[in-house]
């Protein structure tokens, strides 16, 4: 599994949004570790899905930018996924929608989550 260094997020946002201007480097630091996260040294998130949930539900709801959380949500969750040879094959305006719910918290839950991103997504296809 590879995981998204805060310090790769940060990149992801630079290129991603207008101006990064962090409200709380905590806050961005905390999601990018939860996807991490153990529980008695077991993965609290074992699938590759639900790390990618757990991320994308942390930028969505933390609030750790002054401006952009959203679309970095989907920019993260984008680049998690190819880090991982997979890609999301949702169109603009589905992936929209699936970040606005996850904002406005209409999807709530890290496992419901995970599902929309397990039908979403696919290889990356890339010949070796």
């Amino acid at each position: 599994m590879n995981y998204l260094p805060l310090k790769q997020l940060l990149r992801v946002a630079e290129r991603t949004l207008e101006a990064v201007e962090v409200r709380d480097i905590g806050l961005l630091e905390s999601a990018v570790l939860r996807a991490q996260a153990t529980v008695f040294g077991a993965d609290a998130y074992p699938t590759l899905e639900l790390k990618a949930a757990a991320l994308t539900h942390s930028l969505a709801k933390n609030h750790a930018l002054v401006d952009g959380n959203k679309r970095l949500a989907l920019a993260g969750l984008i680049a998690f996924l190819g880090l991982n040879g997979r890609r999301l094959t949702l169109d603009n305006d589905s992936a929209y929608d699936f970040i606005i719910a996850i904002a406005a918290g209409e999807l709530i839950e890290v496992e419901a989550i995970a599902e929309c991103i397990a039908a979403a997504t696919e290889a990356h296809g890339f010949d070796t």
